[in-house]
């Protein structure tokens, strides 16, 4: 089974640049967006033999997720049952019969780091509600985690300490998340591969020199160790300052 993340940076946006296309050569199980920018009836958005499901932020023009699925879901929840995250349209969760599904686009933490002790209560929040789910079945989380977990998640590590998504207390955070059951799929098929990113500052020339940061993942409970396939960076996909991160498991039903 497929799974395909990817921060679009407004959907109504990258439609113009051959999105349709992407979205039909990858055809992914699931497909999952975050900064999807829009409210509802923004779009003309149909998916023939596809499920849609959406979360919208309060805010217009602003955060989002959707996810596309050839699978239809038991039940979807919308938000993490936190009031105060929950405006943003930051998480949707598919219920299926042996599984969650979770697609997250996670707070950034700002310049200055201006946001980090919202950031920080979020991820306690949100740890809760993953381990919440994982207690009743396994778990497959997707998105942009907006953290570089290590030096090698991105190219000027040195510069870059204490800025939003490699502040010690962001990684830390992502630690925990992985103390608790949970397995960054790319580093457990790629573990020292360097160079490999996902994010790239419109800025400088960031892209061109690959200058980036791995931001965007693939995490799924221990348990579903067995059934790991392959995970890849679709690099060489443009149309957002990310690209697509992809997930393939066998034996999922």
């Amino acid at each position: 089974m497929k799974f395909i993340s990817w921060n679009v940076n407004g959907l109504r946006a990258i439609i113009k640049k051959g999105f349709m296309e992407i979205f039909e050569e990858l055809d992914a199980d699931f497909f999952c967006l975050q900064e999807t920018k829009l409210q509802e009836g923004q779009i003309e958005f149909e998916l023939p033999g596809y499920y849609t499901y959406w979360n919208y932020a309060e805010k217009k023009g602003y955060a989002g997720t959707a996810i596309f699925t050839k699978h239809e879901a038991l039940s979807v929840v919308t938000g993490i049952g936190k009031p105060e995250h929950d405006q943003e349209g930051r998480v949707i969760t598919l219920t299926y019969p042996n599984y969650y599904v979770v697609n997250c686009y996670t707070p950034n933490s700002q310049s200055e780091l201006k946001r980090l002790a919202y950031r920080m209560q979020w991820e306690d929040d949100f740890l809760a509600y993953l381990k919440m789910l994982d207690s009743e079945k396994p778990v497959i989380l997707c998105g942009d985690l907006n953290v570089a977990h290590k030096n090698i998640d991105l190219k000027n590590w040195k510069t870059n300490q204490q800025n939003a998504g490699f502040s010690e207390e962001e990684r830390m955070k992502f630690s925990t998340l992985l103390d608790n059951g949970f397995i960054d799929t790319f580093r457990y098929f790629h573990p020292d591969l360097e160079g490999a990113y996902t994010w790239w500052n419109y800025r400088f020339n960031a892209r061109k020199t690959n200058a980036g940061w791995r931001i965007d993942y693939f995490c799924v409970s221990k348990r579903l160790q067995d059934q790991l396939q392959e995970a890849n960076i679709l690099k060489d996909i443009v149309g957002s300052d990310h690209c697509p991160v992809e997930l393939t498991l066998k034996d999922l039903v």
